[in-house]
């Protein structure tokens, strides 16, 4: 079965051709833009409400101050005394927690040269039995 075309069945097959693949085209690039459009928008909505919750926490913390300021004086007082303390023991607690590292460190390594100590006497031995050995 021979089908043959007209130079004229020919260009309208080649044109429409062209067009579907056009149309293709032109729906990617459409789909591409309408993703792109709605990365844009919701880029756009998270930045409001990192700016709202921004807001939202320097509103929190004004209003902590403006708690503190309603406390008397004597309180206000009391309230830095604790935090002056709270930090002293936090840096106590730190530099104890210091001193124990060391402290372990250094009895891991006293543990560490006694048992060394023990290899290299048992080595000793070791090599004079060998030489015994070796003598007779």
């Amino acid at each position: 079965m021979n089908i043959a075309f007209t130079e004229e069945q020919l260009m309208i097959i080649i044109l429409s051709l062209l067009f579907v693949i056009a149309i293709i085209v032109i729906v990617i690039e459409w789909r591409k833009n309408a993703v792109s459009k709605n990365n844009v928008l919701l880029l756009e909505k998270k930045t409001e409400l990192k700016k709202i919750e921004l807001v939202e926490k320097d509103l929190e913390n004004k209003r902590r101050k403006e708690d503190m300021s309603d406390l008397s004086e004597e309180d206000q007082e009391r309230l830095r005394q604790i935090r002056i303390n709270t930090a002293e023991i936090i840096g106590k607690v730190g530099l104890l927690n210091t001193e124990v590292t060391e402290k372990v460190e250094q009895l891991e390594a006293k543990s560490e040269l006694l048992k060394l100590q023990k290899l290299s006497e048992q080595l000793s031995k070791k090599e004079k039995e060998i030489e015994k050995a070796l003598k007779k």
